[in-house]
């Protein structure tokens, strides 16, 4: 009789862990980022049917990276439950953190199952709140753990890359327009240090806006409006000239010594 392989425990895990990291990275990703008015969901997404971003309850919207139904089924999961708490008790007693703990629990006990596969997903859960201070943004990796982001969080893809772009250059404060410029230019960097240009067709774009009178603040950004941010958000980008002329503005007086060229060019 032959002696069963052996695996050790660690190792099981490490195997597991590394064939959802690799599932998770075939994916596009998705940017996380807090503005003045709310929290904003920018994704790469060219189909308009099967979503990465959607709205889970009043205040709480869901962003996913990873094979499609298996997120979307814990999304599903996370509505039912979101919907049978706020109408027992209270719809204010629907919270993210509570939200993320349920997932949280899920995706635990699937990556410890030795009879399935782990998920591979990754999740974001957002919760905005009355004032910035408030918003809540919790990042579910594939085993179950839980971190607490705070300004912005990419998942999916390149999101090692993308975090430390973001990171480098979010700040408290930004508009709405502001905040798009900088998730869709993290967005089209690709591994190797270019950069690529994302169009509106290309991307899914959601807000929690704070500032909205209706219980529910989650709403999409679409079509002509989507446009028009993009568009904004190119404008308001400096030039190379206008750079050229705010640091070179003394260049048109040669020093001595000098050619006088580089004004001209």
């Amino acid at each position: 009789m032959s002696t069963p392989f052996y695996v050790s425990p660690q190792q099981a895990m490490a195997d597991r862990a590394e064939y959802a990291r690799k599932g998770i990275a075939r994916g596009r990703s998705v940017v996380v980022l807090q503005y003045t008015d709310g929290i904003l969901f920018v994704a790469e997404n060219p189909s308009r049917a099967l979503h990465k971003v959607s709205e889970i309850y009043d205040r709480i919207a869901f962003a996913a990276v990873g094979k499609y139904n298996e997120f979307e089924n814990l999304r599903i999961g996370g509505v039912r439950y979101a919907d049978l708490r706020g109408y027992t008790y209270d719809r204010q007693d629907v919270t993210a953190r509570g939200l993320a703990n349920v997932y949280a629990q899920t995706l635990g006990t699937i990556f410890s199952s030795v009879g399935e596969k782990p998920y591979e997903v990754e999740l974001i859960v957002a919760e905005v709140g009355s004032a910035p201070e408030e918003d809540q943004i919790y990042r579910l990796p594939h085993d179950g753990s839980i971190v607490d982001e705070h300004g912005a969080v990419a998942v999916g893809g390149n999101s090692d890359q993308i975090g430390t772009y973001l990171d480098q250059r979010h700040r408290d404060g930004f508009t709405l327009t502001e905040a798009l410029k900088l998730a869709v230019d993290s967005l089209a960097r690709d591994n190797n240090g270019g950069e690529r240009r994302l169009t509106a067709e290309q991307l899914e774009v959601a807000v929690l806006d704070r500032t909205r009178p209706q219980q529910r603040k989650f709403r999409r950004v679409l079509g002509a409006q989507l446009t028009q941010l993009l568009e904004a958000g190119e404008d308001a980008e400096p030039s190379a000239d206008d750079d050229a002329a705010d640091t070179g503005a003394d260049d048109s007086t040669p020093d001595a010594g000098s050619e006088g060229t580089d004004s001209d060019e």
